[in-house]
């Protein structure tokens, strides 16, 4: 039985403050402390290490602002002709757009990584401007979604989003931070293109969450979790100091599970973020 009940923004304000909160911890964090610079600068140092997979993942970083892009804008587009779903795709390609506008501000104008010390490059890279585009593409097609087939678009764009990320970690252009931090300023906008969506004048659904969508929360959530207890292993081998100076992998592998962590984590909250709205 379906009901129905007024939509309201609060929800999706109250997400967007956590992102806020989320992304200025990690960046005085990570950034502007010394032992978080040097906790991202090992785990870039484990890739550095490990270069075989670096032609591959170059590949799909050229991919990314053009190839992908295109083909995510055609699916939303295709959607929305279905669903006739105008406003929105207004609404999903302005939050895409104000995420990479905001990353590029941030990295290049707002924010500085002051040298404290910690070897390694000193050039600020916080957040990824690739991991916004390719996350900003999945935004699209997962706002323009309609609420049965979200959950399979949260799921796919989660994966790409993540894949691009990792790869720029690979590749050696971003440090593990500035991945996360990506993500979470596409997430923001998302949130504020959901209370936008709200206020034009819908009204939200009550239904039971379909089947489907429960399977694939069950598969976001094992991803998510298997990632993090990967991350906490690695985590406290660090700790112990076991590998000494050969931590640099290790570190490595806890942040490339942590960004798989946090961006099935961050598709798990959407999908229940926006499964009552049409």
């Amino acid at each position: 039985m379906h009901s129905f009940s007024r939509l309201t923004p609060t929800r999706y304000l109250g997400a967007a403050v956590l992102c806020v909160a989320a992304f200025v911890g990690l960046y005085l964090f990570f950034v502007r402390d010394s032992a978080g610079q040097a906790i991202d600068q090992l785990a870039f140092n484990g890739a550095e290490d490990g270069t075989t997979g670096m032609a591959v993942t170059k590949r799909l970083l050229d991919l990314i602002p053009s190839v992908m892009v295109a083909v995510g804008a055609t699916v939303s587009l295709v959607i929305a002709a279905v669903r006739r779903a105008w406003f929105p795709l207004a609404v999903a390609v302005g939050s895409a757009m104000a995420a990479v506008v905001t990353t590029q501000l941030l990295k290049n104008v707002f924010l500085t990584r002051p040298d404290l010390g910690v070897d390694g490059y000193v050039s600020n890279s916080f957040p990824s401007g690739h991991t916004t585009v390719a996350a900003a593409s999945a935004l699209v097609v997962f706002l323009v979604a309609s609420p049965h087939t979200r959950w399979l678009a949260g799921t796919f764009g989660a994966a790409f989003a993540v894949a691009a990320g990792v790869s720029t970690l690979v590749s050696l252009w971003h440090r593990p931070s500035d991945v996360i931090a990506a993500l979470l300023v596409v997430s923001f906008w998302g949130c504020i293109g959901g209370a936008v969506l709200t206020r034009s004048g819908g009204r939200q659904r009550a239904a039971r969450t379909p089947t489907p969508a429960r399977v694939g929360l069950k598969l976001q959530t094992w991803i998510a979790v298997l990632a993090a207890i990967v991350t906490a292993v690695a985590v406290g081998i660090g700790a112990t100091g076991a590998f000494g100076s050969s931590a640099a992998p290790v570190a490595y592998l806890g942040a490339v599970t942590a960004i798989v962590a946090v961006g099935f984590v961050l598709a798990i909250t959407a999908t229940r973020l926006f499964d009552r709205l049409p």
